[in-house]
This record gives C-alpha cells, sequence and structure tokens, in this order.
C-alpha cells in the first residue's frame, strides 16, 4: 500500500509537470510572467520527483541508508533547493500579480526581468541549502547491525547531517524555518489580502457603469479566478509541509526519548513526507481546474494519442523492514540521543530525505 501510495504521487508529479513545461513552452501566448513562474514551479516540483520521491521511498521501507555518499548530498541538496525554490516562487508570483493589480501603472515586469529573478531564485536556494549539503555524510553505526531473514548480520549506515555540535544543527533548523517557510508565506499573505482588498473596491464602479458593466464583470471574474488558483496553491503548500516542518522542530527542540524518536522517524515521517510530496503532484491538477489555458492544453496532450490522422472534413485535433540489534554500550560512552546520526537529522534534513 505504501509503495502504491508513493507510485501514485510519483506518476502524477512526472505526468502533470512534465504536461505544464510542455504546454508553456509550445505555446507562445502561454509565455506570460505569471507563467513562467509557474514552469520555474513545475521544474522544482520535477526535480523533486526524479531525486526525491525514489530515494526516500527505499530509505522508508529498509532499514539504513542503501545508497553512497554523493547520493546523499545530492538527494539532501537537490530536495532542499527544490523546496527553497517553490517557496520563492510562489512569493515571486505574490509580489507580480500585486504589481499588477494593486498598482497598475506602474512598470510591469519583463519576460526578461522574470528570467534574472528565477535564476536569483535557484541561487538564494543554493546558498541556504549549502551548509545541509557540505555536513551530509554516510556514517557506519557502531552499535547497531542488521539481520536479515536467514540471520546474517551487515553494517547499518545512515545518511545524516554531521554537525560539530548539536545547537548547530538547532539553529540552522530554525533559520531555514523562518527563511523558506513563516517569513516567505507571511509575505504571502499580506500580499494577497492586499490584491483581494482592491479586487473588492475595484467591483463597485464596475457595478455602477452599465455599459460597461459585462466588460467589467469580465475582467474581474478572470482576474479573480486567476488569484484564486494562486491562494489555493500557496495555502496546499503551507498544508502540504506543515507536519514535515513540525516534526522537524520537534526532533531539534523536543528532547525525545530513543523510543519516541524511533516511533517519530518509523512511522510519522514516512506519512509526513507522503504528504509533502503529493504537492508537488497536485500543483498541474490546481493549475488545470482554475486556468482555462492549461486546461485545454491538458485535454489536447490526452486527447491527441487517441486520435486518428485528421481528415479532410474535420480539424479536430510496502517491503519487509530488516531487524536492528543494537549492542551494549560501554558507560562511559556519550548518550545515544545526543551523539549518534539515529537522533540526529538523518539524510540532510528528516523534511528532505527521511
Amino acid at each position: 500500500m505504501f509503495i502504491l501510495a508513493y507510485t501514485f504521487i510519483f506518476l502524477m508529479c512526472m505526468i502533470g509537470n512534465i504536461l505544464v513545461c510542455f504546454i508553456v513552452v509550445k505555446n507562445r501566448q502561454m509565455r506570460t510572467v505569471t507563467n513562467m513562474f509557474i514552469l520555474n514551479l513545475a521544474i522544482s516540483d520535477l526535480l523533486v520527483g526524479i531525486f526525491c520521491m525514489p530515494t526516500t521511498l527505499v530509505d522508508n521501507l529498509i532499514t539504513g541508508w542503501p545508497f553512497d555518499n554523493a547520493m546523499c548530498k545530492m538527494s539532501g541538496l537537490v530536495q532542499g533547493m527544490s523546496v527553497s525554490a517553490s517557496v520563492f516562487t510562489l512569493v515571486a508570483i505574490a509580489v507580480e500579480r500585486f504589481r499588477c493589480i494593486v498598482h497598475p501603472f506602474r512598470q510591469k515586469l519583463t519576460l526578461r526581468k522574470a528570467l534574472v529573478t528565477i535564476a536569483i531564485i535557484w541561487v538564494l536556494a543554493l546558498l541556504i541549502m549549502c551548509p545541509s549539503a557540505i555536513t551530509l555524510t554516510v556514517t557506519r553505526e557502531e552499535h547497531h547491525f542488521m539481520v536479515d531473514t536467514y540471520n546474517n548480520s551487515y553494517p547499518l549506515y545512515s545518511c545524516w547531517e554531521a554537525w560539530p555540535e548539536t545547537e548547530m544543527r538547532r539553529i540552522y533548523t530554525t533559520v531555514l524555518f523562518s527563511h523558506i517557510y513563516v517569513a516567505p508565506l507571511a509575505l504571502i499573505v499580506v500580499m494577497y489580502a492586499r490584491i483581494a482588498f482592491k479586487l473588492f473596491k475595484s467591483a463597485a464602479p464596475a457595478r455602477s457603469t452599465r455599459p460597461e458593466e459585462p466588460e467589467g464583470r469580465k475582467v474581474s471574474r478572470r482576474k479573480a479566478k486567476v488569484i484564486n488558483m494562486l491562494i489555493i496553491m500557496a495555502l496546499f503548500f503551507t498544508l502540504s509541509w506543515l507536519p514535515l516542518w513540525t516534526l522537524m522542530l520537534l526532533t531539534d527542540y523536543g528532547h525525545l526519548s530513543e523510543r519516541q524518536l524511533h516511533l517519530v522517524t518509523g512511522y510519522i515521517f514516512p506519512f509526513a513526507h507522503w504528504l509533502a510530496f503529493f504537492n508537488s503532484s497536485a500543483n498541474p491538477i490546481i493549475y488545470g481546474y482554475f486556468n482555462e489555458n492549461f486546461r485545454r492544453g491538458f485535454q489536447e496532450a490526452f486527447r491527441a494519442p487517441f486520435c486518428l490522422p485528421p481528415r479532410r472534413q474535420h480539424r479536430g485535433p510496502y517491503g519487509a523492514r530488516n531487524r536492528v540489534f543494537t549492542q551494549p554500550q560501554a558507560s562511559d560512552s556519550p548518550p545515544h540521543s545526543e551523539s549518534r546520526p539515529l537522533a540526529s537529522r538523518r539524510a540532510g534534513i528528516p523534511a528532505w530525505n527521511g
């Protein structure tokens, strides 16, 4: 069931976001500033699907980290960058809509400036995730080993952030939480609140002028539908990542016992990961529901393989886990919860690779 759930969102993510990229790139009329940001959002979601969903699924199904050190760093870095780029892109979309609707007479953002903004977004995402990429490493657990069904024992490896001190990891988690979750989403809320207020004020003149009533209502309705789509995207991102951020802060600041930590990482984190990844799969559905151009593009893409060549008169177009045994530790060794990787953030931030 767990494998089917991951396979479902993986296929949704790949098919939906590839179609979004294809529709925006193929159709010249779709190359607007907002759609360029949506294209960037789809690319970041694709990176999550390619680099993070498969590795996180395998990491959740089996005990220990089965990949090499390079994959440990790459998976954590790519997912962290993709999530950062997604939220920064949502902020850029909110700012662009704010400028167009609240301040319509100011100079509008051009496609060239939008592409420069997207480049800056990815540079910022790389910079904020550099500490994670540097500290991510694969280490062997000294007091743990795996035993398979034939009672053969194997060393246990973990992918985790090897910070010199626990407090440094907590500080970094707080920085990430504030910079790529709280502050951006607070800014988005303020922007869309101002936009909604502006649209509400502009609706009254449209009703009072009778000759222009149909056109005014049509433009206002179109703007409101775009804003609704963008608000749903931001709200869904917030709700999808909230459980994972809560667990991250809980593992860093909650002083959990080893039993509690095992319960959280073994059972709650996998579901929180799935919910966060589902956000990358659901965005194309949101586009298709709210945006007529995307909906028409999706319909044509799905209809094309089943259509006959056009004639002259027609123009229609989960797995078993290995057991982990713990060897008794010497009494002079430090407590496991402060010194071992299993109590630290594994594979980057737990939000990145669990």
